[in-house]
């Protein structure tokens, strides 16, 4: 079933764009969401009206914001909440097809303004659709939730991850504990409404405002469970799925987060090391990946006791050098040169060129943010339950530390902020792709991030999906210079043909 046709939709008037728009979110989910009791839905939410601007810096989007209730499942209690959102109207209004809606990752990604890039890069799809996307509640020009200033962020991550002694032990879960306190204390009530089942919610009213019965989807990363969540709650309103690079939603945070030391590990030491090693002639690191890790791990150890000094306030840690080293692992191309470029500069500061100074600034000169980390921290221990048991963390995480380090080490920050966090009443959701068209899933096999595993994982969850798996390990595989990838969701968005099977498309750069 198409949506509804541009011109046609434009020429309603405005009272008629009202009752359409109400008709189209009552009756709420058909899904679980309808077991976990959601409320109707009062008419100051489905009878606002958008008010469409230029958003700021981007002259091809509209942004506006849209008024939402704090908890849709009591949507008479507490305050309203805003969520900013935006489009890139279809460039060919005859060809128009309907809506595709996108989400940013992390938990902590800004989406608004990123129908922008997506529409330069496809823009076949751009011509069938409107694109959308939105800030999700709890991030900056949305309702922001507030958890930490910029010095008790940059304290969560100051001391080295790796001191597994007693002193350095207690610090890092008294600063979790912190954290989750002041996430409850410093939010006005908002932290246990930052949670997928909210966001998807809020999404549907603003499939709703447009006037679109139905939307197509696409989503990176965690973006993968809000698109998920979405299709499992409205079935109904789901014309096409792409979840590209998918987050292990068929279970808990906790399951998929305590595989990431692995993925992150294995792409480090199977992937990166050995392409540093394959160009020693130009960066000195070693001519085997065995000699480049203990070159890395030898200036990882100088960092502890005498950190490298930037520039501008940078100082390079040995968790700035985990930090940079995990950050360029998410793309070959993008990060392995500037990686390798930033860790000789480190070699020879004091003769490194402007362009070599510049590309370490960049590569280990900052992690994240405080407003990411609330919205990270917020929906990853909101969603699916967490262990308690601190000392069990601590025993864990120490394993973690001796195994998988890159990422491993710093492990027990996160697992004992969630630990230490309020229970959730955030229903249980679980996805299975029944009502569902074909689904198309893209993964990598060495992804860092959202690991292989976790993805088969979700592939297996959501029946009667499609899954695409790439070569190498690059984390985002729509638009990433591949084109059997690109060409398999084009054809699907465009015409919805998806794959007859599950199938696989070579590494970016080796398709031709």
């Amino acid at each position: 079933m198409r949506v509804f046709e541009g011109r046609r939709w434009r020429k309603a008037s405005a009272a008629g764009l009202v009752t359409m728009a109400m008709a189209a979110l009552l009756p709420a989910a058909t899904g679980p969401a309808a077991a976990a009791g959601a409320a109707r839905i009062p008419a100051r939410y489905t009878e606002q009206r958008l008010s469409w601007h230029a958003c700021d810096g981007k002259p091809s989007l509209e942004c506006a914001t849209m008024t939402v209730p704090r908890d849709w499942h009591h949507p008479a209690d507490g305050p309203d909440i805003s969520v900013s959102v935006s489009r890139h109207r279809a460039a060919d209004p005859a060809a128009r097809r309907g809506v595709l809606m996108m989400a940013a990752g992390g938990p902590g990604g800004q989406g608004l303004l990123r129908p922008a890039n997506f529409a330069k890069n496809a823009p076949a799809v751009a011509a069938a659709y409107d694109i959308v996307s939105f800030n999700q509640r709890g991030l900056p020009l949305s309702t922001p939730l507030t958890c930490q200033t910029k010095e008790e962020f940059d304290a969560f991550f100051g001391n080295d991850a790796r001191d597994r002694s007693p002193a350095a032990v207690r610090g890092v879960v008294q600063r979790s504990r912190q954290l989750a306190r002041a996430c409850q204390e410093r939010s006005g009530g908002l932290a246990p409404y930052i949670t997928t089942d909210q966001t998807v919610r809020d999404m549907d009213l603003f499939r709703a405002l447009l006037g679109a019965r139905r939307i197509a989807y696409y989503g990176p990363s965690y973006a993968t469970m809000i698109g998920a969540y979405y299709a499992t709650e409205f079935p109904h309103r789901v014309d096409r799925l792409v979840l590209d690079s998918p987050v292990g939603f068929a279970g808990t945070w906790q399951a998929f987060e305590e595989g990431q030391p692995l993925s992150f590990q294995r792409r480090f030491e199977q992937d990166f090391l050995p392409w540093l090693a394959a160009r020693d002639a130009t960066y000195h690191y070693g001519r085997t990946a065995a000699e480049a890790k203990e070159k890395w791990e030898a200036r990882r150890r100088a960092l502890r006791d005498q950190p490298a000094d930037l520039g501008h306030g940078q100082r390079v840690t040995p968790n700035r050098l985990d930090f940079g080293t995990s950050q360029a692992l998410y793309n070959a191309a993008g990060g392995f040169a500037p990686l390798a470029t930033a860790l000789t500069a480190l070699d020879h500061w004091d003769t490194a060129t402007p362009a070599e100074r510049l590309t370490a600034q960049k590569v280990f000169g900052g992690y994240l943010s405080p407003e990411f980390l609330a919205e990270y921290t917020a929906v990853t221990c909101n969603d699916t339950p967490w262990s308690r048991d601190m000392g069990g963390w601590v025993r864990r995480t120490a394993d973690y530390t001796a195994k998988h380090p890159l990422v491993g080490a710093r492990a027990l920050a996160f697992a004992a902020t969630c630990a230490a966090w309020p229970a959730s009443r955030a229903p249980h959701i679980r996805v299975t792709g029944k009502g569902l068209p074909t689904t198309l899933m893209l993964a990598s096999r060495h992804e860092p991030a959202t690991h292989y595993e976790g993805a088969l994982g979700a592939h297996r969850a959501l029946r009667g999906s499609r899954l695409v798996t790439v070569g190498g390990g690059d984390h985002g595989q729509y638009m990433n210079g591949n084109r059997c990838v690109d060409s398999l969701v084009e054809r699907y968005l465009l015409t919805g043909a998806a794959p007859a099977r599950d199938t696989t498309c070579p590494a970016p750069g080796a398709t031709g």
